[in-house]
């Protein structure tokens, strides 16, 4: 099995396509997770990411916002919080705490990091790998 970091930019991707760039790779992603292929590790944070875009930037109203929770709760992700140290060497790079966060988990636990995010593929190049690369 593969273990592998997934960023909001990418697990937002399986809650809606409308707008989305590389719906097909990131859906891929998901269907190895679901078939036990994937082991997926991220951050706590992930949740409040995705939420808050749904909850802002979609304008999705409470019950929608209530249900995507509940599957994110309900998703199976291992969640792993990396150092804060390393968090604010690779914000000190030019990353968002947030974004930093996903760099540095992925670098703890020695995997990849699949990101549909360019600053952090500029950025992290030797952690990150482009969700449109991963052919999975």
């Amino acid at each position: 099995m593969t273990s592998v970091v997934l960023d909001a930019s990418v697990v937002l991707k399986w809650f809606r396509d409308e707008g989305e760039r590389h719906i097909v790779e990131a859906r891929s992603l998901r269907v190895a997770f679901e078939a036990g292929q994937l082991l997926v590790v991220v951050p706590p944070l992930l949740r409040l990411e995705i939420v808050n875009v749904a909850g802002r930037h979609w304008s999705w109203a409470e019950p929608a916002l209530t249900e995507l929770a509940t599957a994110l709760d309900s998703l199976g992700f291992e969640f792993k919080e990396p150092e804060l140290s390393s968090v604010a060497r690779w914000t000190a790079r030019g990353l968002t705490a947030y974004d930093a966060t996903y760099v540095a988990l992925a670098e703890l636990e020695a995997i990849k990091l699949i990101t549909d995010d360019n600053l952090i593929l500029s950025v992290a190049s030797e952690i990150a790998v482009a969700l449109s690369a991963t052919g999975v």
